[in-house]
């Protein structure tokens, strides 16, 4: 069903929102577009600057809509967005399938009113102009000396910003002799103002990427029994030299700049040829959400690839402000869906965007890959090989239980009683004891983060 652009006209809230709606109404934006049978629901997946998309729905019949986005406005920008896109003449192409959970699950809460179309119709259109917005997404075109001083700008400040994390490195590496000079006692013993006074030097370096790592040192280390912190931190200690040493080794290296400086943009990942790109079917192994020192909340959701013989995880990562709370999830653990996912380079890829989804509706669960015995640290060991300072990784577990010390602490054991693995705290959804089929967890180099696990009466989020 195509939708009239004048009720998207009236139904914006403003004429900023027509023009981020579009802005933000490109296909390319959109991994996951789809429509019902007779066209009365439509649905979406919009990727925004972050790793997990927002889901729109909207109700054709009655223009009822609902977003997950944390956006004040009414509709927001990509319930307009979707909206544009359902019209004919915008070239985006809408799969045909059942409704999925999260629509059908809306659809239950919300009460539908008597004359919704009738209102957005009769509404007033004050300053909106829907043609306005569009002309301004228009590209215009750039004179060639304006391009090359803008490439040469760009170049310019590249450099500039090389030479700045270079600097800030060698007083890294000086900060680092300090502390094993000074003595791990020392260093233990005030964790979190030497790791801050580094890592605000590194901010001033625009190394910042790394200046959030170290800033989050203290909290890891401090979450250890005291026994263990002296090997974990010199452990920290040397993968920062050797994460500083390779950048200085080769400044142009992707991973290494991703680490250190920041992470490139959805665009520039997508531009990328070399980019590691995975089709295959894809399901949600847990997510870890946590608030970092600088007031960002962090949300990580783990994928497991369910079409390759060995397994394969991948992380798509959000940050946004802690002052605008827990964003809801897009996904939930368990969920299975078909997509292409575009990694971002690394030695081991791990971190990934979802670039399409393929097959809105639901599908049969399909089992985890089956994995030979072996010991589960193997899966971290090769990591490490190949990235030294790689901090955790994710790990798929084979048959076993949970168990407690004496001191309550959970354990997860494998069958055959030849490896056990220390878990962070006791999963919340899991009995002790409980067999499981297999499990996924993120192992910290000291101990494992339980995600989800198979069981005999199906998957269940490990609490994490």
């Amino acid at each position: 069903m195509s939708t009239d652009l004048s009720i998207v006209e009236r139904l914006a809230p403003d004429q900023a929102a027509l023009k981020a709606a579009a802005g933000t109404a490109k296909p390319t934006k959109w991994p996951l577009l789809a429509r019902s049978a007779d066209g009365a629901l439509v649905w979406g997946e919009c990727q925004g600057s972050g790793a997990n998309p927002y889901r729109v729905m909207v109700d054709t019949q009655d223009l009822g809509n609902k977003c997950t986005c944390p956006s004040r406005k009414f509709p927001c920008k990509h319930v307009l967005a979707l909206m544009l896109l359902t019209n004919t003449s915008s070239g985006a192409s809408f799969d045909t399938a059942e409704p999925p959970p999260w629509v059908i699950e809306w659809l239950g809460r919300r009460r539908k009113p008597g004359s919704s179309t009738r209102a957005a119709t009769a509404a007033p259109v004050g300053e909106k102009n829907l043609s306005a917005a569009l002309a301004e997404e228009l590209p215009a075109a750039e004179d060639p000396a304006a391009a090359q001083r803008r490439i040469a700008a760009a170049q310019k400040r590249a450099a500039d910003t090389r030479g700045l994390v270079l600097d800030g490195l060698e007083e890294l590496e000086q900060w680092l002799a300090d502390q094993l000079r000074l003595g791990l006692a020392s260093f233990l013993g005030d964790p979190i103002a030497r790791c801050r006074r580094i890592a605000a030097r590194l901010v001033d370096a625009k190394a910042a990427a790394l200046a959030g790592r170290i800033d989050e040192t203290p909290a890891r280390l401090l979450a250890l029994a005291t026994e263990e912190r002296p090997h974990a931190a010199v452990a920290e200690l040397g993968r920062l030299l050797l994460l500083a040493r390779a950048f200085r080794a080769d400044p142009g290296d992707a991973e290494l700049k991703r680490l250190i400086i920041g992470a490139e943009n959805r665009d520039e990942l997508l531009a990328n040829p070399a980019a590691l790109r995975a089709t295959g079917l894809w399901e949600v192994a847990g997510e870890h959400v946590f608030t970092r020192r600088d007031g960002l909340i962090a949300q990580e959701t783990w994928l497991l690839g369910l079409a390759d013989a060995g397994p394969r995880f991948a992380l798509l990562l959000d940050f946004f402000p802690a002052g605008t709370g827990r964003r809801a999830a897009s996904f939930a653990a368990g969920d299975q869906f078909e997509a292409t996912l575009v990694f971002f380079p690394a030695r081991v890829p791990g971190r990934a965007i979802i670039d399409q989804r393929q097959g809105a509706g639901a599908r049969p669960r399909a089992p985890w890959p089956a994995l030979a015995p072996a010991d589960p640290l193997d899966q971290y060991a090769a990591a490490l090989a190949a990235a030294p300072w790689t901090l955790d990784h994710p790990i798929l577990l084979p048959p076993g239980r949970l168990a407690a010390d004496s001191q309550g602490r959970a354990w997860w054991r494998d069958d055959r009683e030849t490896a056990a693995l220390p878990l962070v705290g006791t999963p919340s959804d899991i009995a002790r004891g409980a067999h499981l089929d297999a499990a996924v967890a993120i192992w910290t180099g000291t101990q494992a983060r339980l995600l989800s696990a198979e069981t005999p009466w199906g998957c269940i989020d490990g609490g994490a």
